[in-house]
């Protein structure tokens, strides 16, 4: 992705030392902890004891900020101010409305949010009680390293993948989803889920299709791949497991990269409507 010369974005807050950075994580070296983080990524437990040594243990000592982490928060803020440009404009001409920018909080090590507590454990989200998503930049190591979904343009879809959730929060579905699930069963509950993040997915499509411009070759390829590598399916074999799809939250691979390629074909967030479509 060409990023010389783009903007950086005001919308970043960075929060390092906030509880301490990894470090060896009470013994860990790198590959433990990233399978440590794959394993809280895969099943969706929070597992920042394990990184911590435990309630009773000590905390893991902060590292010092280096200039990969510079680095990474200097992307981040790049890429966000290429999705205020985009938003903006598709509200303007799609949606009859303005757009209001979510703030981005980097941090490493764990932190807190609206929401509750946030760590690389838990993985980005974003939180609607205070409008921000939140990363710790670390998870691009598990992306590319433990989840096989390296490359500069699947970084940035992971950020336009938050940021869609935003754009969710500020037209309205996600606080009615919210309020359904509410109500629903556990597997009522997961289906709207899915719908959901695939909506999320193709409203990131959306996002690449707006900037095709600063795409190199192989970044839409690093996108799919990425949406497929995190499928629910594909995630749950990795983790030993045979894929039971009542316990789905985010969409098969197929499924995720197919609306990221619904957004980016169309270009149009009418197109994007999960909850409509009568298939996934």
């Amino acid at each position: 992705m060409r990023l010389k010369g783009i903007r950086r974005s005001r919308n970043v807050e960075v929060r390092r030392g906030s509880g301490g950075g990894r470090g060896r994580a009470g013994g860990l070296g790198l590959v433990g902890v990233l399978a440590v983080l794959a394993i809280g990524y895969f099943t969706g437990i929070d597992v920042t004891p394990l990184l911590t040594g435990g309630g009773g243990g000590a905390p893991v000592q902060s590292r010092p900020v280096s200039a990969q982490d510079d680095g990474a928060t200097q992307f981040v803020s790049q890429v966000l101010a290429t999705t205020e440009d985009v938003w903006a404009q598709v509200f303007e001409q799609q949606l009859g409305g303005p757009y209001t920018p979510p703030q981005l909080v980097v941090f490493s090590g764990v932190t807190r949010s609206a929401c509750g507590g946030a760590s690389g454990a838990t993985g980005p989200f974003y939180c609607p009680a205070d409008q921000k998503a939140y990363l710790d930049t670390e998870f691009f190591d598990l992306l590319a390293q433990r989840m096989g979904a390296g490359g500069d343009f699947a970084a940035a879809y992971v950020i336009a993948h938050e940021v869609a959730h935003h754009v969710q929060n500020q037209i309205g579905v996600l606080g009615q989803v919210n309020e359904a699930r509410q109500g629903a069963s556990r597997t009522e509950a997961n289906a709207l889920t899915v719908r959901l993040e695939l909506m999320a997915d193709c409203l990131s499509g959306i996002w690449a299709m707006n900037v095709k411009g600063l795409m190199e070759r192989g970044d839409l390829e690093e996108a799919l791949n990425a949406a497929r590598k995190i499928g629910d399916d594909y995630l749950q074999r990795q983790a030993g497991q045979v894929p039971q799809p009542h316990t789905f939250t985010h969409g098969t691979s197929e499924q995720r990269a197919r609306w990221f390629r619904q957004g980016f074909d169309t270009g149009d967030v009418r197109q994007c409507d999960t909850f409509a479509a009568r298939t996934l």
